[in-house]
């Protein structure tokens, strides 16, 4: 298995936020599940490979919409 990115950065912020959560949450109230699955949400969201994605050969790396903010003075 290749460890290519198949992760794009909206994707790999919102696992991030949601690891984060349930990371969070599950330390608060001692669930392991919770640990475990915002654990493997953080890493994929770091790593930007998630395991699932390539079985399916699914990928948001470059589907992203960029978003531009330009100002004019």
């Amino acid at each position: 298995m290749r460890n290519t990115k198949n992760i794009g950065d909206i994707d790999a912020t919102l696992r991030l936020s949601c690891g984060f959560t349930l990371l969070g949450t599950g330390i608060v109230k001692k669930s392991n599940l919770m640990i475990l699955a915002g654990s493997k949400l953080i890493a994929e969201g770091i790593t930007r490979f998630c395991p699932i994605f390539y079985l399916l050969r699914l990928s948001t790396y470059d589907k992203d919409i960029n978003i531009r903010i330009s100002r004019e003075f």
